[in-house]
């Protein structure tokens, strides 16, 4: 295979994921936008968290959040919980890797707010341990998963949303996560101001 077939073939994979992805995501897609607007309309806030690309992924969507998408519009509240590495590595040396989205969740997360975890696998145990500490807060948990949706699918409850790639390729997952921040970020503009 030549380099060029190579690029056709993740091309074609990457639409070919979209394309199955669009026949399970609208739904869920758009409950986890009116979940958010509806938290912001009430004073809450979103917090974000992934690891690697997803936390990539997370970062970006707070970055959308607090600067802009696509139009002028006031900055809403989203904290991506990735971003402070102080605080990541003061976390990971003290106590544990695994908490270190918890321990700033307890301190931030109040009734009322989102936890936007990202995640390909559902298997990260510091996105778990996040989402157990949501659910104590009473912090809506929406996840952006993958594959079989792992360990955290399990972990949801009622009025948690989440939203799972139909795939088993960690970089097609990821490739969808990016069009589902853009949908989300997209549609909690256009609620919120026309």
């Amino acid at each position: 295979m030549s380099l060029q077939d190579r690029i056709y073939q993740h091309f074609t994979d990457s639409i070919q994921t979209k394309h199955d992805a669009l026949e399970v995501l609208v739904s869920p897609i758009e409950a986890a936008a009116e979940t958010i607007v509806q938290s912001l309309v009430n004073n809450g806030k979103v917090l974000t968290c992934g690891n690697g690309g997803s936390a990539g992924d997370a970062q970006h969507f707070s970055s959308e959040m607090l600067n802009r998408f696509e139009r002028e519009r006031p900055s809403l509240p989203a904290i991506a919980l990735s971003t402070d590495t102080s605080t990541l590595t003061s976390i990971a040396n003290d106590y544990s890797y695994n908490e270190v989205f918890s321990k700033q969740l307890r301190a931030l997360g109040q009734s009322g707010d989102i936890l936007l975890a990202y995640t390909t696998s559902g298997n990260s145990g510091n996105i778990l341990e996040a989402v157990k500490i949501a659910h104590d807060r009473e912090v809506k948990v929406i996840a952006v998963t993958g594959k079989d949706g792992g360990e955290l699918a399990p972990l949801l409850q009622e009025g948690d949303i989440e939203i799972r790639v139909p795939s088993n390729s960690t970089a097609r997952i990821q490739e969808v996560h990016l069009l589902v921040t853009h949908c989300l970020c997209d549609l909690i503009d256009f609620q919120l101001f026309g």
